[in-house]
């Protein structure tokens, strides 16, 4: 067998990064019966070693310091306890976002079920982030699209996706001016097996410019109901285009639920969009602790007017979130929409409020600045 078609058929190395020696003993002896080859590393470890792994194993020590450094969400994660696991191990897999926690040695067999369940090499490079909204009207659907815009303008990765997360919010399609393009929507979307292919989404999605596709949420109309959004859906379509290296729009407005869940637990970065004023601030107080819970990668974009002369330094000491940018509405936008598609000037807060999110997805892992 040659080294091209033995790579095609050994399971790729399981990261581990488990710093009590009795559970990495463990872990090793399940490795073994299960053949699965171990790579084992002390954190902090690289970003690309990091996303790039089929499986990663984490005690609950190691999964407090990647929540801690704001390593990338992402599925395919393992807490392993001695023992049953208490409270202190619990708050750990929610705060890395682990998918399951494995009591060893006497829930062995589920950890070999991991290693079944992951055995490819997560390719590409691909990013994901989410734009959430502070209160309704705040604009998140708007700066999705243009940040999707210049991503694509700057060939930031070779294809942009921009995914709605809102059922409820009319369909990004309509924004862009995309209502009569043919194309796959989400109620025509069909997840078999929990994947989808990436090629065939960029295949079937209409694209609203050079690199930029498109998964709209339908229109009910008629006064039939929305299609909801499936999580295991949602999260087929992320994990796909991450894989292929492409970087996911994730539009969340003001979306909660299972699909929004998903869509900020996936995120590299989740954008908070507030506006100036008291009740978006205090509104997105519960929405950023809301957010925390899920990723601790956030930052802030604050959007005037503000009436009463809130400051975006203001805002972002309230919240404790790093200020990206902020910047004044944009003259005659809503009025510009009303009469064709979402388009960007070369000057402009839209086209600022974009270009700091970008700046924000080539840092380093865990780093957010302002």
């Amino acid at each position: 067998m040659d080294l091209q078609a033995a790579q095609a058929t050994t399971p790729p190395p399981v990261l581990v990064l488990v710093r009590d020696t009795g559970l990495r003993d463990e872990v090793r002896r399940v490795a073994a019966a299960a053949e699965r080859i171990l790579d084992e590393r002390a954190a902090p470890i690289g970003r690309h070693a990091w996303a790039a792994a089929a499986l990663v194993i984490l005690d609950t020590a190691a999964a407090r310091e990647c929540a801690a450094a704001g390593y990338l969400r992402r599925v395919g994660i393992v807490i392993v306890t001695e023992g049953e696991p208490g409270l202190l191990d619990w708050q750990a897999a929610a705060a890395v976002g682990a998918e399951r926690v494995i009591a060893l040695p006497g829930a062995a067999v589920g950890l070999i079920e991991k290693f079944a369940e992951h055995t490819e090499y997560r390719t590409g490079d691909g990013v994901v982030v989410a734009i959430a909204g502070a209160s309704g009207g705040a604009g998140a659907s708007t700066l999705a699209v243009a940040t999707a815009l210049r991503a694509a303008a700057h060939r930031f990765r070779p294809d942009t996706v921009l995914v709605d997360g809102a059922p409820l919010g009319g369909g990004l399609d309509l924004l862009l001016g995309l209502e009569a393009t043919t194309g796959l929507r989400w109620p025509d979307l069909v997840v078999e097996d929990g994947r989808v292919s990436a090629a065939a989404l960029h295949n079937a999605l209409p694209a609203a410019a050079p690199g930029v596709a498109v998964l709209s949420c339908g229109r009910g109309g008629a006064g039939r109901l929305p299609s909801e959004i499936g999580p295991a859906a949602m999260r087929a379509v992320i994990e796909a285009c991450r894989a292929a290296g492409d970087l996911v729009v994730c539009d969340v407005s003001g979306e909660r639920g299972p699909h929004a869940d998903q869509m900020l637990d996936s995120a590299d970065l989740v954008v908070l969009l507030v506006p100036a004023r008291l009740r978006a601030v205090a509104a997105a107080e519960a929405v950023s602790a809301y957010i925390r819970h899920r990723n601790p990668n956030q930052g802030l974009i604050v959007r005037g007017p503000a009436p009463g002369g809130l400051e975006g330094a203001d805002v972002a000491e309230v919240l404790d979130l790093p200020l990206l940018a902020t910047v004044n509405a944009q003259p005659g936008l809503a009025y510009r929409c009303e009469r064709g598609p979402l388009t960007l000037r070369r000057r402009g807060p839209l086209r600022t409020a974009a270009d700091a999110i970008l700046a924000v997805l080539t840092a380093p892992v865990g780093e957010v600045r302002a």
